[in-house]
């Protein structure tokens, strides 16, 4: 597509930064301003939609909203005969992926200072009620001084509601990222960002992604049915207690994930092999499964851990099982101790915890297993 200017003439392109299948990135300048800008224009085949048009300007105009120094900021957002765009600030240096692509894997200290950068950016975007959806490499903007930049923020969510086959084009490129709840197609939170910042430390560490895979039926099945291969088997000189807190984030349930990209900055501090180079994100206090881009259910809300749901529908039958057997047994003990006939039991009386990212069928065995221990069963 041949652009000279944008904007009835306020913006002058001088060169192509890069083109996908969503839209085309241009550097340019701003005359009124007299600064160089980055402008996305939206590709040809989406912007004859209009109601895809609509939901672009929107989250571009939410994103605006953002100021924050590891986030890149929106200036402008508007059309031009009939081309949506987007103006943003230009940032010149490479993106992660191309320092994977040029370095590979980098190492545990370096990893530990970009993610403190990220988890600041992020956890500015979610105090404001804004989810990303698509951290990945390639959406993370390297300054020459250090400074790390997320960029593209609200994009993949008006993506989302497009056509198939712009969702083939934008997220394939992304899949390896996906959270297991965006992979499904269920509602998002916040918490989504969380596990894409994992995944982007797993591969900055790793040198790989979580997951290989060849479609995105086939990632969906792995992210719910194989585990992730430990950090430390792929690469050794990972410090264990920074394999646990990337790994952490790769929880197949949001709840077992770090609770905010604040506390998820704490906790990478503290596991660095060496004392960071970058400050802590200050905490908002805003919970990272609070954030949603539509109100949730009840049922959505409920804590995950607390669950015993089983796909096809199964959880709410074991569910209720549990509850009566559990009632029966205290009703059992209760009338032993008021005969004086039975000793009280012995041992703990509460379930074993399962690991971060055990899936549901495993609780329900450990359960059942200790009602069978404690009521003779």
């Amino acid at each position: 597509m041949s652009v000279e200017t944008i904007a009835e003439g306020r913006y002058r392109v001088e060169d192509s930064l890069g083109h996908g299948g969503m839209a085309s990135v241009y550097l340019a300048h701003d005359r009124e301003l007299d600064r160089p800008v980055a402008i996305k224009v939206l590709a040809d085949n989406l912007a004859s939609d209009p109601s895809f048009r609509e939901r672009f300007l929107r989250e571009a105009r939410m994103a605006a909203r953002l100021s924050h120094p590891n986030i890149v900021q929106v200036y402008d957002a508007g059309e031009d005969d009939g081309r949506p765009f987007i103006v943003m600030e230009y940032v010149e240096g490479p993106t992660l992926a191309d320092e994977l692509r040029e370095h590979g894997r980098l190492a545990p200290e370096h990893v530990v200072d970009l993610a403190l950068q990220i988890c600041g950016g992020l956890e500015h975007a979610h105090a404001a009620g804004l989810i990303h959806r698509d951290v990945k490499p390639g959406n993370l903007l390297c300054r020459g001084d250090g400074a790390l930049k997320i960029v593209d923020f609200g994009i993949a969510r008006a993506a989302e509601t497009t056509t198939e086959l712009t969702q083939l084009g934008t997220v394939l490129g992304t899949a390896a990222y996906l959270s297991p709840e965006q992979a499904a197609g269920q509602p998002v939170t916040a918490a989504a960002d969380i596990y894409s910042l994992g995944a982007v430390l797993y591969e900055l560490l790793a040198g790989r992604t979580p997951y290989v895979f060849g479609s995105l039926a086939e990632l969906a099945v792995k992210q719910q049915e194989e585990p992730i291969e430990p950090i430390r088997d792929i690469a050794p000189d990972v410090p264990e207690r920074l394999e646990a807190v990337v790994m952490q984030c790769l929880a197949r349930n949001p709840e077992y994930r770090p609770a905010s990209a604040a506390e998820l900055a704490g906790d990478l501090a503290a596991a660095a092999p060496e004392p960071p180079t970058q400050p802590l994100p200050r905490t908002t206090g805003v919970r990272a499964t609070d954030v949603a881009t539509r109100p949730l259910t009840r049922a959505e809300v409920r804590p995950a851990r607390r669950s015993f749901a089983l796909p096809g529908g199964r959880g709410l039958w074991l569910g209720l099982a549990v509850l009566l057997a559990l009632v029966a047994m205290i009703a059992v003990l209760a009338a032993a101790r008021g005969d004086g006939d039975a000793p009280a039991p012995q041992g703990p009386t509460t379930v074993e915890p399962v690991a971060p990212g055990a899936d549901a069928e495993e609780r329900a065995r450990n359960l059942a297993a200790w009602l069978r221990e404690h009521s003779g069963g």
